[in-house]
């Protein structure tokens, strides 16, 4: 069995590979920047590790794992377009380094790259995986949708944000672990327990992204700390400190949220102090804690070994930054 790191390499080779024959250059220039600025590659990862729970040659699935990478870089790429980013991994975003068309049209070439790539699987499971697949991509839209719609609104229930995260983050890394078992063949029952499994890690991993928005180390965390509070993004952290809160505390809140001119640093203080005196950390750390345990529930049904089990169960500690 490959471990998380060998087939991260294997993964990154491939894309490096890939050719862009087609024409014209310029459509297809921004597409390969994209994938060229590396990343944590969960997802091709998770669909080759589920793979390889049942099957020794994971390798043979790289252009599926690719596929489906190549399609969450496409939500990335569109994703910063909305929110007009200027950086992504350190690099200039697409509009940013092009503009607006150019990130629009190359998107939507890359979402059909994606299912190009996808659908090189065997005439077997052809309908499984671009079934799931599409399921997938429809829930993404849907979970962005909401997403956008909290926005404009403060009265998000911890229910709807978790409802939202499932469909914008978790999804993706269930479709990741259950087209990896379609491919390996794994019984119904498993694919099932995987895809749960994928869902929950993914409920868990987002989360716990929110929480280090707030309390991580900028240095290991990649960027500054606050943007969700300077952003009033609507997290589990606010949403449950906005209705947890007592009346003084809620007018402090309030002041901060509607504030339109303040200074970063002071907002990112005062409302953690917020935080800290609800007790939101320890609230949300409970949840992601509940989360991963579901994940890890779920991959334990799941019918072979626990000595083939290792390799994901560490690769899912890692992404959780667990030791055990």
């Amino acid at each position: 069995m490959y471990t998380s790191n060998e087939i991260l390499q294997k993964v990154n080779a491939f894309i490096d590979g890939l050719p862009y024959d087609r024409r014209p250059k310029s459509l297809y220039e921004p597409i390969e920047y994209v994938l060229s600025l590396g990343g944590k590659r969960i997802r091709p990862v998770l669909m080759m590790l589920a793979y390889n729970l049942y099957k020794d040659d994971p390798e043979s699935i790289l252009m599926q794992a690719v596929g489906l990478e190549t399609y969450h870089n496409y939500t990335l790429l569109h994703d910063d377009l909305m929110d007009n980013a200027d950086m992504r991994r350190g690099h200039d975003t697409v509009h940013k380094k092009w503009d607006a068309n150019k990130a629009i049209l190359s998107g939507d070439s890359m979402l059909v790259l994606a299912y190009q790539r996808m659908q090189q699987c065997d005439e077997r499971h052809l309908q499984a995986v671009l079934d799931t697949f599409t399921e997938t991509a429809l829930e993404i839209g849907e979970g962005q949708e909401y997403d956008m719609a909290f926005e404009t609104r403060n009265d998000v229930t911890e229910d709807e944000y978790i409802e939202m995260i499932r469909l914008k983050t978790s999804v993706l890394l269930a479709c990741a672990v259950k087209i990896g078992a379609i491919l390996a063949d794994a019984p119904a029952d498993d694919i099932g327990n995987l895809y749960k499994f994928g869902e929950q890690l993914g409920l868990a991993f987002q989360l716990q992204d929110d929480l280090l928005d707030v309390y991580g180390d900028p240095k290991v965390f990649g960027k500054a700390i606050g943007g969700d509070i300077t952003s009033n993004k609507k997290t589990y952290m606010l949403i449950n400190a906005v209705n947890r809160a007592d009346a003084s505390q809620r007018r402090e809140l309030m002041k901060w949220i509607e504030a339109t001119d303040f200074n970063r640093d002071e907002k990112v203080h005062a409302v953690t102090a917020l935080y800290d005196q609800i007790g939101i950390r320890q609230l949300c750390e409970q949840k992601i804690n509940y989360y991963f345990d579901e994940c890890r529930r779920y991959l334990a049904k799941v019918g072979i070994s626990d000595e083939r089990k290792q390799m994901l169960l560490d690769y899912t500690n890692e992404m959780m930054k667990r030791r055990k």
